[in-house]
């Protein structure tokens, strides 16, 4: 219960302590009553990873029912990159909520959808013609890109890597690796989708180059589907859900070279990764990709419900009128704080910010690894990290015991979230807003739960 009083930061909302503080046990009662109501009502398939209410959050704290404040590691899965509650987003939608909630840009239209997409076009990598349309979420993102690309090509096929998670729709659970708990039961799924592997340095049975990874997978394209049958290659930059795998240097430019050359469009899923998180606007432009269309949600709206397709005009406007939309797509009231989220992006570079956190975090990670033989590797980049448990002396992935450090953070005031396609690995995706003894606070308990012994 140490303080961690965090830096002061010009976009934190005031209204909620930058601290670590914890008053009852965790959960809480209030927090308790709250999940016998949730048993009554919610479905049993809902999971929530931290086993309190949530009353009021702000910067990188959250607040529960209870009056325990937690440190955030998690940003609502990369979302509230600009911190929970910002107050230039608040004050956006308010504005807008007042104005109006909703016409249906299709019926409707309205300047703020407009203004979103002339963002995009601007900050997206490349400089093309783009066009986007927006949507509400990343799976529906994927989705559109994938019906775009179909379209533009007149082929069918999708292609996509091993460990990638691109969504919960049918489609989407498709293109995503993982069965449990994404896919199954929920078969049969949609056709002509195909898996080749990626580049997973750490897990590679011998050491190969990006460029080698790309050929294996290539030839794998060739040979059991063929190039010319090929409509895209989604592809997320840095693999997210699968257990933020970094891809060996030239892995992705050797895969782009070859969309080029084939015709295959090339997509980058920068649903995760995008919006500064990786120290760049989009991880894509670490290894100097280029996508055909790119698909974006997550941070892109300060915590509402947004995403987008972005793409070349030429391809985006392959498709017939109507052929793209959706009744909520691109709301004004998200719209509203997109703006305002993308202009915190700009004004304080919050790219720079990502940045400051990696310099901070991974020394830290990378010394608790020494000290801890579970911790197999430290990866990422910018404030998108990763470490990955095994049982000591092997590659063998210990899920239970990257549960047991984020049971045992949670207890302590810190949400830290697991992820990969084994289940062993925690990942850290603090808001880019957060202060800097707010986050070596909640490393000092990532580092006292992790040496302790293990239950």
């Amino acid at each position: 219960m140490a303080p961690g009083s965090a830096d002061p930061s010009p976009v934190t909302a005031e209204r909620v302590e930058q601290r670590r503080r914890l008053v009852t046990a965790v959960p809480g009662p209030r927090s308790v009553a709250l999940a016998e109501r949730r048993r009554a009502v919610v479905a049993a398939g809902v999971a929530s990873t931290l086993p309190v209410y949530v009353e009021r959050a702000g910067g990188g704290v959250i607040v529960d029912v209870d009056g325990n404040s937690f440190i955030d590691l998690a940003a609502g899965i990369a979302v509230t990159s600009v911190g929970n509650a910002a107050p230039a987003v608040t004050r956006a939608v308010a504005a807008q909520a007042a104005d109006f909630t909703h016409t249906c840009f299709m019926v409707a239209p309205y300047e703020e959808y407009v203004a979103v997409c002339e963002a995009l076009a601007r900050l997206t990598p490349g400089d093309h013609d783009k066009r986007s349309v927006l949507v509400n979420s990343g799976a529906e993102a994927v989705e559109n890109a994938v019906k775009v690309a179909r379209r533009a090509t007149g082929r069918d096929a999708v292609v996509v890597l091993d460990h990638a998670y691109h969504g919960r729709t049918n489609l989407t659970m498709a293109m995503t690796a993982k069965a449990m708990p994404y896919k199954t039961g929920f078969g049969p799924f949609a056709g002509e989708v195909y898996r080749v592997p990626a580049s997973y340095p750490l897990r590679e049975p011998v050491p190969i180059t990006g460029e080698q990874a790309a050929a294996r997978a290539i030839a794998l394209i060739e040979k059991q589907v063929g190039a010319d049958q090929v409509a895209c290659l989604v592809i997320e930059p840095i693999l997210g859900e699968g257990g933020f795998i970094v891809p060996a240097p030239g892995f992705l430019r050797a895969l782009a070279d070859w969309c080029a050359s084939t015709g295959v469009l090339l997509v980058a899923d920068e649903i995760q990764t995008g919006f500064a998180r990786t120290g760049s606007m989009f991880a894509c432009e670490h290894d100097g990709v280029v996508p055909d269309l790119i698909a974006t949600a997550k941070g892109i709206a300060g915590g509402l419900p947004l995403a987008a397709v972005t793409g070349r005009a030429e391809l985006m406007d392959a498709v017939h009128l109507g052929g793209l939309g959706g009744t909520f797509g691109g709301n004004p009231v998200a719209c509203a704080a997109a703006l305002a989220a993308i202009d915190m992006y700009e004004q304080d570079d919050l790219p720079a910010a990502a940045r400051r956190i990696e310099a901070l975090m991974v020394p830290r990670l990378t010394a608790l690894a020494e000290r801890c033989p579970q911790i197999a590797e430290v990866r990422g980049r910018g404030a998108m990290l990763a470490i990955e448990l095994v049982r000591p002396g092997t590659l063998e992935p210990d899920a239970t015991e990257a549960a047991r450090v984020a049971r045992g953070c949670a207890q302590q005031g810190v949400l830290v979230l697991t992820c990969g396609t084994y289940g062993n690995v925690l990942r850290f995706l603090p808001p880019l807003v957060i202060g800097t003894e707010l986050l070596e606070d909640a490393l000092d308990v990532l580092a006292a739960v992790m040496i302790g012994p293990a239950a």
